[in-house]
């Protein structure tokens, strides 16, 4: 059976997560202090106590949902006696998660990657005022109908509106300029959408809007040292694997500001081989996305001591 690990994103995150899994296992808690000591803040008494709203602020929610998922890992390799080269063929991540997959694959040490995730979110929130950017989830709608009205909105209201998310075959996420993503909105219920929703985010991610950030990203990671993956991840932009280290320091400068292509990710891992995929960290989106992409696919979501003990069994 081949198999994948994939690592959640932003929007997965909640109070007291991981909190269980430092309490249960040694492995976890030295994570959670390792990512503490990278970024010089309690960033885990955040993710264990809250407040909440300082969790979900993207400069924290980033390095901490990685935290997470690194933990999750490292107890399977600890409690199981394997390392993940020896269990999953492909690793993957949506958005900030594609650092989860690298540090996993120890192309970034975890303290690189928390300290790159914190300057992601920083950049981020800094590339657009708070209140001129949005995103909106459009439902029941498929990427070719969803590239049209973006394409129309952003003709019709001389704003950016571009592609952030190809999620699933029935989600599209869109991003730009507020009036240009709600005229998506509208132009996407008149062509059969199911629904818009507007996400609760501070920023506009993933769009052209956020070239500032893509910048500060390319000289953080001009500085950062990126090693050979110990099995290929598939890369957010191009929906391919990758192992080269240079390949992939380009990628996540790209990754900022293109699409997050999940759909012809989960495809790609199908079309090599891949049968059960694990989602380690916070939450079960990703797995719920897997589903509706390809129910062939057995997924599996790890981010609680019970879950722990389920997913050895399959992977002993």
């Amino acid at each position: 059976m081949i198999r994948a690990f994939v690592f959640p994103g932003q929007g997965s995150q909640a109070v007291g997560m991981g909190r269980a899994l430092a309490e249960a296992f040694p492995a976890a808690k030295h994570v959670f202090e390792e990512v503490d000591d990278a970024l010089k803040q309690k960033l885990s008494k955040v993710m264990f106590e809250g407040p909440e709203g300082d969790l979900t602020l993207t400069e924290n929610a980033q390095p901490a949902l990685m935290a997470v998922s690194q933990a999750v890992l490292k107890v399977l390799e600890t409690e199981g006696k394997w390392a993940l080269s020896a269990r999953a063929r492909f690793v993957a991540g949506h958005s900030l998660g594609e650092y989860s997959a690298l540090a996993a694959v120890g192309a970034l040490s975890l303290s690189d990657a928390a300290r790159l995730l914190k300057l992601r979110g920083q950049a981020m929130q800094k590339a657009v005022p708070v209140g001129e950017g949005a995103m909106a989830a459009l439902l029941n709608f498929d990427l070719e109908r969803a590239q049209k009205v973006a394409a129309q909105a952003a003709e019709e209201t001389k704003l950016v509106c571009a592609i952030a998310n190809d999620n699933d075959p029935s989600q599209v996420v869109v991003s730009g300029a507020l009036a240009a993503v709600e005229r998506a909105g509208v132009l996407a219920l008149e062509a059969g959408a199911k629904r818009s929703v507007m996400l609760p985010v501070s920023a506009p991610f993933h769009c052209p809007l956020m070239q500032p950030a893509a910048d500060a990203m390319a000289e953080a990671l001009g500085k950062t040292n990126i090693m050979m993956p110990v099995v290929p991840v598939i890369a957010n932009v191009t929906a391919q694997p990758v192992s080269d280290p240079a390949t992939i320091r380009d990628l996540l400068v790209q990754q900022v500001t293109g699409t997050v292509r999940w759909r012809e990710c989960v495809q790609t891992m199908k079309s090599l081989g891949v049968s059960r995929v694990f989602e380690l960290g916070a939450g079960k989106v990703l797995s719920g996305l897997v589903k509706r992409i390809d129910k062939e696919i057995e997924s599996q979501s790890v981010g609680q001591p019970a879950d722990i003990e389920a997913a050895l069994k399959i992977l002993s």
